[in-house]
């Protein structure tokens, strides 16, 4: 087992009894997110599987259970939400992932925030929404966390690379 892998379990255990004490938005977020992490490095479909599923339990049972919370941490909860919606996406190939993660971030389009576009660019791109797909990617990239490199090798984009749209947003930010 990787140091890495030894080191996300052991905190996997400490927040878990930590849970047991008392629990708060901030640490149902690491909770999940300790989670997502061992999805991103496990080798078996099932593991990965097992662990989304634990970790949007805990995220939307999250962003339910407490009332009063800062707006960045129910942003937070909501974008780990969807990354582990896209995530089963990617495992599973079904469309509904995505229609989950819209009907997620959609709300709160409104906050300008540029991890919220680009959710919705990669939803709407897996449900070949390309209008949308557009519409979103063009409010990602007026945004400060605008990506170049991720856009140009996130593979639910490459579809579009031989649009001119897609092309003069890469352009607007090389320039």
């Amino acid at each position: 087992m990787r140091e890495n892998t030894k080191t996300i379990i052991q905190r996997l255990g400490e927040t878990d009894q930590l849970f047991l004490q008392e629990n708060t938005p901030v640490l149902a977020l690491e909770r999940a997110d300790l989670r997502l992490q061992l999805v991103e490095i496990s080798e078996h479909r099932q593991e990965k599987v097992h662990f989304l599923q634990e970790a949007i339990v805990l995220l939307e049972q999250a962003r339910v259970e407490f009332e009063e919370m800062p707006l960045e941490l129910y942003i937070n909860l909501s974008l780990h939400l969807a990354k582990a919606y896209m995530m089963f996406f990617e495992i599973t190939q079904e469309q509904r992932y995505a229609i989950i993660t819209q009907q997620i971030m959609k709300p709160m389009a409104h906050l300008e925030h540029g991890d919220i576009y680009f959710f919705l660019a990669y939803a709407s791109s897996i449900k070949n929404e390309p209008s949308m797909t557009r519409h979103w990617l063009t409010k990602y990239s007026k945004t400060p966390i605008y990506d170049l490199e991720i856009l140009m090798q996130h593979a639910a984009f490459k579809t579009f690379k031989d649009e001119k749209w897609f092309n003069q947003l890469v352009q607007s930010k090389l320039h």
